[in-house]
Formats: structure tokens, C-alpha cells, sequence
């Protein structure tokens, strides 16, 4: 860019995911840590020991609010370290523990059991299951298998790469077309 010389960074912000060189997802894992634990004070009231809201309540808050920051693009970093991962599911055991008041000698199993909330690392392998039984896993593989199989129009690829619109809408809807008529032409036959 004119000659100018683009300094190196260690870390990079790309759709809320902070990337850093060797992909071990530290810093990242930390911010959504750092993210969630203000969330939790903000909601400690409402979530805490000596709240009236019922379990229920308390978990559907838990999930809605918190597990939603920890788990954005968990496919992603699902594979970091334990160690780093660990320090995300210390963040649910606290909550566990403050939300069915459980004394300090019972196992975190137990609350986890009582508020039906799986393991963190339990639940990122169910999304990826999810994900691998939907046949996504990501829009890219999912966009180059369907110019593998010829379905998007030729201008829509662009050499080895393809291109991905930022409406997908109207690539589904391109699609459709193009799948119907097809089988109109099959009909006719």
C-alpha cells in the first residue's frame, strides 16, 4: 500500500474472535472469560444464593446471558487447550454452585445434574455433533461443496475460491430457482 510498511501483530480481532499467532485462542478465552464474569456480577443478584427466582428461571438467565458469550464461536476455539478451556467451565461451576446454594463439600456434578446444564466442553462437542450432523461446518466448506457440485451459478466462482455474498438469502433463493427448474425441465421429460 504504497510502499508502507504493515506492522506485525501478535493478536487480531475478526468477528469477535481474537486470533494470535500459533491459533492457541489464550487471549480469546480470556476476554470472553473477563466478558463473562461481568456479566455474572452484573446478574448476581438476580442469580446468586438468596435469590427468589427458581431454578429454572436461573438457568434460562444463565443461558440466555452468559453461556451465549462463552460459547460464540466455540467450534472454533474448541480445540485450545484444556487448561485454557478449564478456566470457562470454573465460571459455570461458580454459577452452578450459587444458584443451588450447594455447601462447599458437594462434588459440582451435583449441581450440574440439578440445574440440567451439561459440562462446557460437553456442550461445545454436542454443537460440533450438531454441526457435523447437519453437514455444516462452516458456510465456506458448505459453499465450496456446492460449487463442487455445480449448483451455484458460474458467476458466483470466482477461480479456487468462492464467493460468499453477504445476503445469503439471495444465494438460497438463486439456488431454489435453480433447483426447481431442473426439475421442471425433469418433469417435462
Amino acid at each position: 500500500m504504497l510502499d508502507a510498511i504493515i506492522p506485525w501483530q501478535r493478536n487480531y480481532k475478526y468477528l469477535g474472535v481474537t486470533l494470535d499467532k500459533n491459533l492457541h485462542f489464550r487471549d480469546h478465552i480470556e476476554r470472553v472469560r473477563n466478558t463473562a464474569l461481568f456479566y455474572k456480577a452484573r446478574l448476581g443478584a438476580v442469580l446468586g444464593r438468596k435469590s427468589k427466582l427458581s431454578r429454572r428461571n436461573k438457568r434460562t438467565i444463565y443461558k440466555m446471558c452468559i453461556r451465549t458469550v462463552m460459547t460464540y464461536a466455540s467450534p472454533v476455539f474448541a480445540h485450545a487447550a484444556p487448561k485454557a478451556l478449564h478456566r470457562l467451565q470454573v465460571i459455570q461451576n461458580k454459577f452452578c454452585r450459587a444458584a443451588t446454594d450447594a455447601h462447599w463439600c458437594v462434588r459440582n456434578s451435583i449441581p450440574h445434574r440439578d440445574l440440567e446444564l451439561h459440562y462446557f466442553q460437553i456442550y461445545e462437542g454436542r454443537i460440533e455433533a450438531i454441526l457435523r450432523h447437519r453437514g455444516i461446518t462452516s458456510q465456506c466448506a458448505y459453499a465450496r461443496r456446492l460449487t463442487i457440485n455445480r449448483r451455484i451459478p458460474p458467476t458466483l466462482s470466482v477461480g479456487h475460491e468462492t464467493y460468499l455474498p453477504i445476503h445469503l438469502t439471495l444465494l438460497q433463493r438463486q439456488l431454489k430457482a435453480l433447483i426447481t427448474s431442473t426439475t421442471r425441465m425433469t418433469d417435462l421429460e
